[in-house]
């Protein structure tokens, strides 16, 4: 496996930010069952729409989900690629974490 990059540093910060709160990785967790509108998110994550429509433009931000629009209503989906490049960010950062169990600086 390759090196991260400063840019990946960057993009995996991005990314795990996003996913550091309880609200957000619900809404990620619902939004793999498909898509959803945010009446029906905030009957499920249980917040207010204006605190949901906050978690719902980090993640959009970040590139987890994806909008559109219908009417007066909007709808999220999650985007898939984003949640297996998060996945493979983190796995790119496992060798330096494992160089980091053998003991010694230089281990």
């Amino acid at each position: 496996m390759t090196a991260l990059a400063t840019t990946d540093f960057a993009r995996t910060a991005a990314l795990f930010h996003a996913l550091s709160d309880v609200a957000r990785v619900e809404i990620v967790a619902v939004l793999l069952d498909g898509e959803h509108c945010v009446c029906e998110l905030m009957d499920v994550v249980g917040a207010a729409q204006s605190r949901l429509s906050y978690h719902l433009k980090v993640l959009k931000e970040a590139g987890l989900v994806t909008d559109r629009r219908e009417g007066r209503w909007s709808y999220y989906t999650l985007n898939r690629n984003a949640i297996v490049e998060a996945e493979s960010l983190l796995g790119r950062l496992r060798p330096r974490a494992k160089r980091g169990l053998s003991g010694g600086c230089c281990g």
